[in-house]
């Protein structure tokens, strides 16, 4: 699109039109999009910094000056936001996979297997020490994977009971398991 035929789209947009600046758009993603690759080199972060930069020109767009100059003003937005994005983003480490071995390992060795068992066993006395609705109540939601509104319909009590009710027996749970920790 020529320079010419620009001009009175970014007019046309900065005036309030929102089909205009739908088209200009419509115009620029693929470009945006190919700038922001480049440095970035995910195409899912790609994805999220091409809307960052349209939602931030369409805010902005009252603020350009020369409706000519939207196709560099537009770019720039593009790279200094994948540059914040690139200097923001944490660094990526990678590992050799048997690297993990060792890990993967050391969770089936019998010791993690007999404290697996006793933390089963001190759950299961301590639910069995709780009373029975709040035995029900953790056994339903943790146990049977029930969601909070089957919970509500068992119960016959609104979901917001049922959730004070979790929280209630999730602490009296704790306590017990910590009286029968030794000292």
């Amino acid at each position: 699109m020529t320079t010419d035929s620009l001009t009175p789209l970014v007019l046309r947009a900065q005036s309030g039109d929102r089909d205009a600046f739908s088209d200009l758009v419509v115009l620029f993603q693929s470009r945006i999009y190919s700038l922001v690759m480049l440095r970035l080199r995910n195409t899912a972060e790609a994805d999220e910094v091409v809307q960052e930069v349209f939602l931030r020109a369409f805010c902005k767009l009252s603020q350009l000056q020369g409706a000519e100059r939207f196709s560099g003003w537009l770019c720039r937005i593009a790279v200094r936001l994948s540059i914040n994005r690139v200097v923001r983003r944490p660094h990526e480490t990678s590992r050799e996979p048997h690297s993990f071995d060792g890990v993967q390992k050391a969770e089936d060795a019998p010791f993690f297997a007999m404290i697996r068992q006793e933390n089963i066993a001190q759950v299961r006395a301590g639910l069995n020490q709780l009373g029975h609705l709040d035995r029900e109540t953790l056994w339903a939601f943790y146990i049977e994977g029930a969601s909070l509104k089957e919970m509500s319909a068992q119960f016959a009590s609104p979901i917001g009971t049922i959730k004070r009710r979790l929280h209630t027996a999730r602490g009296r749970l704790r306590e017990v398991i910590g009286a029968m920790q030794p000292a």
